[in-house]
C-alpha cells in the first residue's frame, strides 16, 4: 500500500485523501491543529507545528511521498523532509518559483509568458513611482501568503496610498497594474514526473469580494481563447518542472488576448467541480503525479458544469441542520468540509451541479445555495 503525505489539513487536504482512498492508497497528515477537515478521513495523523523537528522526521518516515495543500510552507521545511529520504512534490525548487508572487511573474517573464506590468515597492514613494509608470489604478500586493484578497489592496487615487500600506505594512510588497480583463479564466494541469501533462477543461471564474464564487464550466469563450488560454497553462506548468496539479489563473482580454494572473502549485479551487464533472478528478490525479501513476481522463462527464462555493455569511459555529432542505434539490452535489467555525467569507463547502448548458447548471447550483441555512 503506497503511504502518500499530505503537509496541511485543509478542505484541500481533505479532498485529496477522500479520492486517494479510493485508489487504497494510505494518507497521513501533518496538521497544526486538531480540529482540521483532512482529519475527519484519514486515522493516520501527525499535529503540530511543522517546524518541530522530531515530528517532521517521524511524519516523512511515515510516507513514501509527501505532497501539500499550501504554497506557504516553508520551503526549508521541504528540504528537510527530503533530507530524511522521502521525495517531496511538487519539489521544493518548483514551490520556490511561485510562492513569491514577485519572483513568480519574474519566472512567467522569462519564459515568455504575458503578464500585467509589475514591480517591487516598499514605501510610498516607490508606490507613486510605479503610479507614474502604470497609472491608476493599481494593486498593491503582499509578495508571500496571499489568498482569496486577503493580502491585496486596490489603489484608485493617491489617497488610498497610505492605508493600503498600513494594510499590509510588515510584508514584503510588490504592485501590478489592473488589467481590463473581459473574464477570469483558469486551467488546471496535472503533470508528472516525466512530463506528461492532462489540461481540464478552460473554466471561467466569477469573484465576489476578491473570493472565487462561481465557476463555470467550460467558459463561455470562444475556440481561439480557450486554445491559447490551454497553451498557456501548460507552458507555465512545464516552465517550473511541476509535478502534481496546479491551477493556473489566466484573465482573457479583448480580441482573444490571454494574460498570466498567478499560479498555484496544488489542486485549486476552480478544480473542485471536477469530483463530479470529469472522469478523473484533480483529486484523483494529483494523487496520480505524484505516486508515479498514470494520469486519468480530464474529459467531461456531462456538456456543462456549475459549482458555487459556500461562503460564510455570518461568525459563529455551523447550524446542525444545514443541510435538511438542500438535499432535497435533485442534481445538487453537495460538500461541506466540516469546519467548526463560520466566519463571513469562509470557505465551507461547495456545490455543484451538472447539466446540459452553463446556464442551466448555474440556475440549479444557486436554487441549492438558497435552501442552505449554514
Amino acid at each position: 500500500m503506497a503511504r502518500l503525505g499530505i503537509l496541511g489539513g485543509g478542505q484541500l487536504a481533505k479532498m485529496t485523501a477522500q479520492a486517494a482512498s479510493v485508489l487504497g492508497v494510505r494518507v497521513v497528515i501533518f496538521a497544526q491543529k486538531d480540529d482540521e477537515p483532512a482529519l475527519q478521513v484519514t486515522p493516520h495523523h501527525v499535529i503540530g507545528a511543522w517546524t518541530d523537528d522530531t515530528l517532521l522526521r517521524q511524519f516523512a518516515q511515515a510516507c513514501d511521498v509527501v505532497t501539500l495543500e499550501s504554497e506557504f510552507v516553508d520551503v526549508a521545511i521541504l528540504r528537510r523532509i527530503e533530507s530524511f529520504g522521502t521525495p517531496v512534490l511538487p519539489t521544493p525548487d518548483t514551490v520556490a518559483q511561485v510562492q513569491d508572487k514577485y519572483e513568480q511573474k519574474r519566472k512567467m517573464q522569462a519564459l515568455g509568458i504575458e503578464t500585467a506590468r509589475f514591480r517591487k515597492v516598499a514605501v510610498a514613494t516607490d508606490v507613486m513611482a510605479a503610479v507614474e509608470e502604470f497609472g491608476f489604478p493599481i494593486i498593491l500586493k503582499a509578495r508571500r501568503n496571499g489568498y482569496d484578497g486577503y493580502g491585496n489592496a486596490l489603489i484608485q487615487r493617491a489617497h488610498d496610498i497610505p492605508a493600503a500600506l498600513d494594510k499590509l505594512a510588515g510584508r514584503e510588497l510588490m504592485v501590478e497594474a489592473v488589467v481590463p480583463f473581459v473574464k477570469e479564466l483558469a486551467v488546471i494541469v496535472a503533470r508528472d514526473a516525466n512530463g506528461n501533462m492532462r489540461d481540464y477543461p478552460v473554466v471561467e471564474t466569477i469573484q465576489k469580494n476578491g473570493i472565487c464564487h462561481t465557476v463555470l464550466c467550460p467558459a463561455p469563450i470562444d475556440e481561439a481563447s480557450a486554445f491559447k488560454a490551454v497553451e498557456m497553462a501548460r507552458s507555465v506548468v512545464a516552465g517550473i518542472d511541476g509535478v502534481g496539479v496546479f491551477g493556473v489563473e489566466l484573465f482573457e482580454l479583448p480580441m482573444n488576448e490571454i494574460v498570466f494572473n498567478e499560479l498555484a502549485p496544488r489542486p485549486h479551487n476552480s478544480g473542485h467541480y471536477s469530483i463530479e464533472g470529469t472522469i478523473t478528478s484533480q483529486f484523483e490525479n494529483h494523487v496520480r503525479a505524484v505516486l508515479g501513476y498514470p494520469l486519468g481522463d480530464v474529459a467531461q462527464i456531462a456538456p456543462a458544469t456549475a459549482m458555487i462555493n459556500i461562503l460564510g455569511e455570518r461568525n459563529g459555529t455551523p447550524n446542525p441542520d444545514a443541510l435538511r432542505d438542500v438535499l432535497a434539490i435533485g442534481g445538487a452535489h453537495v460538500h461541506l468540509y466540516g469546519k467548526r467555525e463560520v466566519r463571513v467569507g469562509r470557505k465551507m463547502g461547495h456545490i455543484t451541479v451538472l447539466g446540459y448548458s452553463t446556464d442551466g447548471a448555474e440556475k440549479v447550483a444557486k436554487l441549492a445555495m438558497s435552501k442552505l441555512n449554514l
